[in-house]
């Protein structure tokens, strides 16, 4: 595949290595926005289906892309939306282990910490170890009194690739829920939900989904199907497209993952950004996005002469760089910026993310700044 700039408007003097931090919306997005906008200036000509056809579309674009059933996802507006409705649907018994990662990002930490504190549990958190991988330090840590598992698909700091599938496998195998942030890798990295046995897989759109910020997409699994929503809310019910039998009133809500949606959730403007995005995802396929970024980033560990095996261990389209002792990251970050490179620090590395629009041209940029460091 060729790179793909062509269809965003990212100015072209800069190298933007950053989509960890926020994706740019394609052209075709921004158009879509601007479109929707001009209805709203006459809403006599909204009909009720409006309100609901838009958001059944990006549903069963998002359920294709990561191999789950369209009445499976939700809309949601946030990650700590999307733990929240899960969590407080998982009830185990008192006493029992919740187990996360280090340096799991905030939202998901905080999340699995409270449900922990009020079932009572313990709270395991797992980090990295020079003999054992961290992958296996997971899979050693569930066990018959493990209740819960929330990670990320990808590390959001570093990029390191959790097995989901074998994960989720013992996670079925001992009865624990297994909560996943796909935030950092869904759009850019091939996944099967129903492969993995993920329980609730809760993203962000603003990342690698390239859409707006403020909406979120989830999927919620069997173990959630009798559950409870957060909130109250008359579009996830199934008289809710009847307007003018509103306040008849029914209790019944829609099927399955359609009772954990936000309120408003047309998202009128911001869905069909989303949709776009997602269409072109498709259209690219995430074995596409890994293919292209992973020859960016075997370029970039070549041209500085770093151990390519042990970069392995992360994600192509999102790792940490490697940096030389002493260096300071914010200090580099900043002579990189004055470059207009545009990376991320997490922690004491440079976080770099790479995709469709970037070309060996952004990878020479960076290098060039960090050769003379």
């Amino acid at each position: 595949m060729d790179c793909q700039k062509h269809l965003f408007s990212i100015d072209p003097e800069i190298s933007y290595l950053n989509n960890a931090y926020r994706g740019p919306l394609l052209k075709a997005s921004e158009n879509a926005a601007l479109t929707d906008l001009g209805k709203m200036r006459n809403p006599q000509e909204l009909q009720p289906s409006d309100f609901f056809t838009e958001t059944e579309e990006v549903r069963g674009l998002f359920a294709q892309l990561i191999s789950a059933e369209t009445d499976e996802i939700a809309i949601i507006p946030s990650t700590s939306y999307g733990f929240a409705s899960a969590l407080s649907n998982w009830t185990d018994q008192k006493g029992q282990k919740a187990i996360t990662v280090k340096d799991e990002f905030p939202s998901g930490y905080f999340a699995v910490k409270r449900w922990a504190e009020e079932h009572q549990s313990s709270l395991e958190v797992i980090g990295e170890d020079a003999e054992l991988s961290w992958n296996d330090k997971i899979l050693a840590a569930i066990d018959e009194h493990t209740a819960l598992v929330l990670i990320s698909s990808v590390h959001w700091m570093n990029g390191y690739i959790f097995d989901l599938e074998v994960i989720g496998a013992k996670c079925q195998k001992v009865g624990a829920c297994f909560i996943v942030d796909g935030t950092q890798s869904v759009g850019a990295k091939p996944i099967d939900v129903k492969a993995c046995k993920i329980d609730a897989l809760i993203c962000a759109t603003y990342k690698w989904l390239l859409g707006p910020y403020s909406l979120g997409l989830a999927y919620f699994g069997e173990k959630f199907e009798g559950g409870k929503p957060l909130e109250e809310s008359w579009m996830n019910r199934t008289n809710s497209r009847n307007f003018s039998e509103l306040t008849n009133y029914r209790q019944e809500f829609l099927p399955k993952a359609h009772k954990f949606d936000v309120g408003e959730s047309s998202h009128f403007i911001l869905m069909p950004i989303l949709k776009k995005s997602l269409e072109q995802i498709l259209q690219w396929s995430t074995e596409e996005i890994q293919h292209y970024t992973s020859d960016l980033k075997k370029y970039l560990f070549e041209s500085l002469e770093l151990d390519l095996f042990h970069a392995q261990s992360s994600s192509n389209h999102l790792f940490a760089l490697p940096l030389k002792l002493g260096l300071n990251p914010q200090v580099l970050k900043s002579e990189l910026e004055n470059e207009k490179v545009f990376v991320s620090v997490r922690g004491q590395s440079l976080r770099v993310s790479l995709h469709l629009y970037n070309d060996q041209r952004d990878i020479q940029r960076l290098v060039s700044v960090l050769e003379k460091s």
